[in-house]
């Protein structure tokens, strides 16, 4: 069990980091305090916020000795709960924030090494001035973290082509809850000493120490960008679109997101200054993206798939952006479905994966499902349809107060989207975490083999549990 925090610690860690570091002002934490999605409020006895990785340190050493609990903070951009306090007043929030330097940028190896408070869109913006990327976006990159990305192991929308951040992530440097750093920055291809503990760190949720540091992978700015919004059928046609790209493009398939008509109604209706790409609506659409060398022949096999497409009945409409803005516009309109939705009313929101190949049968059936057990309930499903990723949305039956009614049948209705997930072999997470949101429900249904492996995972690195206790692992 941790402890309240004394009030010699508290006055050891004002001392250890100054004015700058150290803040018990309520108004100061307040907005670190809530949840992205105002779901979560918590309280803290204290906002820490180091400048450097030695007195994150030396912090952890401090909390370990007096067994006082830890929730790491980047941007507070998350969607579970992963980085809010609970409600004792007890815990210590450790904002990564103030560390926020791009210690490294190599232009040959194409890797940049950089600090957990560093924003991820000032991060594609400075390695962009070396003539490289990061090939990892998401809708809150003007507010996630490289810390909470990792921590998170987060996705985006090119994991199709570049892999979720695991992937790109090629060292780590984290402080253990033992207050030892641990430097493991060097992006080594091999490295056989053991248990992989950068890959550990990644989806971790700052429950076995804190990320401080990573080495990310580049990759050179794409020569040019492609950008097709599609009107199409189904699910199921959008899958054989997938393919039929995929295999004669391949390489340069970036990116490829499905959106139901419905999503975009409600982006059109929330969100200001955006517009309907296609001049007739469809039931379904495809972003689709491809990202390569040439210009001319990447808009050539793009145009050509397209266009053997249409005369073929898989697609409907469909228009190519004629610029960056353009296509800028056509991914505003997909990133905004959350905050759109959120507009919308309440609803219960699923993160999950499936096999590629079955999520068009699990956007089908799961509605029906639903219905049958929740009579009058609606199911909006979208998402990276290339990597099986699902972002399927509840809401309440029309008439009813939406509040009382997730109140009511809330958990009931995700431990059915949850359990027919696991039926099909996927996962309950795919990009969002597991949090204090799913935490439940994870140890509730979800695999006794791999809880028993994750509680001994945390046991064996924290066994004081002073490192953001109630995230995770039940």
């Amino acid at each position: 069990m941790t402890r309240q925090p004394s009030a010699s610690l508290l006055d050891a860690l004002g001392n250890l980091l100054g004015p700058k570091g150290f803040s018990v002002d309520a108004d100061a934490m307040a907005p670190w305090l809530t949840d992205w999605r105002g779901k979560y409020h918590g309280r803290a006895a204290a906002m820490l916020s180091p400048a450097t990785t030695d007195e994150v340190a030396a912090i952890v050493r401090l909390c370990a000795e007096a067994q006082v609990a830890l929730v790491p903070q980047g941007g507070n951009s998350g969607m579970v709960g992963g980085a809010t306090p609970d409600t004792s007043g007890d815990q210590l929030l450790l904002s990564l924030r103030r560390m926020n330097r791009v210690r490294q940028i190599d232009e040959a190896g194409q890797l940049a090494v950089a600090e957990a408070g560093v924003i991820l869109e000032n991060f594609h913006n400075a390695v962009l001035a070396h003539g490289l990327r990061f090939p990892l976006t998401l809708g809150g990159k003007g507010s996630a973290t490289i810390g909470g990305l990792v921590s998170t192991n987060a996705g985006g929308t090119q994991v199709l082509r570049h892999g979720s951040m695991r992937a790109l992530t090629l060292g780590i440097e984290a402080v253990l809850p033992d207050g030892s750093i641990f430097d493991g920055l060097a992006p080594l291809k091999k490295d056989n000493r053991g248990y992989d503990l950068r890959h550990l760190f990644c989806g971790a949720e700052g429950t076995l120490g804190v990320v401080t540091a990573a080495s990310l992978h580049l990759v050179p700015v794409a020569a040019a960008r492609r950008t097709a919004w599609i009107g199409i059928d189904s699910p199921e046609d959008a899958l054989l679109l997938l393919r039929r790209v995929d295999a004669a493009i391949g390489r340069e398939l970036e990116g490829f997101e499905l959106i139901p008509h419905n999503c975009l109604d409600a982006v059109l209706r929330h969100i200001p200054q955006t517009r309907a790409p296609l001049s007739v609506a469809q039931p379904w659409y495809v972003l689709l993206e491809l990202a390569g060398e040439s210009d001319p022949t990447l808009g050539e096999a793009l145009e050509q798939q397209l266009a053997t497409a249409l005369d073929a009945g898989l697609i409907r409409d469909v228009v190519i952006a004629k610029s960056d803005s353009e296509s800028e516009g056509f991914w505003r309109l997909r990133d905004s479905i959350s905050e759109a939705e959120r507009a919308e009313g309440p609803a219960l929101q699923h993160d999950v994966s499936v096999p590629v190949d079955l999520m068009p049968a699990f956007i089908a059936d799961n509605p029906r499902r639903l219905d049958i057990a929740f009579p009058g309930a609606r199911a909006l499903s979208f998402g990276h349809l290339g990597d099986g990723n699902v972002h399927h949305h509840v809401q309440p039956p029309i008439g009813v107060d939406g509040a009382g009614w997730i109140a009511e049948h809330g958990a009931s209705v995700s431990r059915l989207v949850y359990s027919h997930v696991l039926e099909l072999g996927g996962s309950i997470s795919a990009e969002h975490g597991i949090g204090q949101m799913k935490r439940d429900i994870m140890a509730e249904i979800d695999s006794p083999a791999r809880l028993t492996a994750l509680r001994g995972v945390k046991a064996g690195l924290d066994p004081k549990g002073i490192f953001n206790p109630g995230k995770l692992i039940a």
